[in-house]
């Protein structure tokens, strides 16, 4: 039986058009939330072996996920942004400790317009890799990829 696809409505890529659970404030359509779990299923399950990776992917989506604005977005999707940039750039011991820095300061966090583009990589690009190594690849380039759409996100973010 052939699946029905719908462009999600955070990143754009052609998801499962399903009825289902999604997160309470990102922008995400149930079949793009459901390919997340998946996704996060592979690597909570062997955490040894995706350790380096599995905030990179959450932090990922989230930018990838603005959603709308809101006290609970603008704190969440800032933090992983934060914690995006700081885990590329200097190395996941920082960023989890900008990450609870954020935390502490979200209510001073103001709504940055998502750009018209995220990027072409979404979490599909994860959800094809064919072994563990490629996974970890394809985790980073997502990352890289939201990295470089976040500058973009509103004038505080220097776009």
């Amino acid at each position: 039986m052939e699946e029905n696809l719908q462009p999600c409505i955070g990143c754009g890529a052609p998801v499962p058009e399903i009825e289902g659970p999604i997160h309470p404030y990102y922008g995400a359509s149930p079949g793009c939330w459901a390919v997340a779990g998946e996704v996060l299923q592979i690597e909570y399950g062997d955490y040894p072996r995706y350790a380096s990776v599995y905030r990179l992917s959450v932090d990922a989506y989230a930018a990838l996920h603005p959603g709308v604005p809101s006290p609970q977005s603008i704190g969440s999707v800032g933090g992983h942004l934060i914690r995006l940039h700081l885990v590329l750039e200097r190395g996941p011991e920082k960023a989890n400790a900008a990450m609870q820095w954020a935390s502490r300061r979200k209510r001073d966090f103001v709504w940055l317009d998502p750009p018209a583009s995220l990027g072409e990589l979404t979490v599909l690009h994860v959800c094809d890799a064919k072994d563990p190594d490629e996974h970890v690849r394809r985790v980073r380039e997502v990352g890289v990829g939201g990295v470089v759409a976040s500058p973009r996100y509103g004038s505080a973010a220097g776009g």
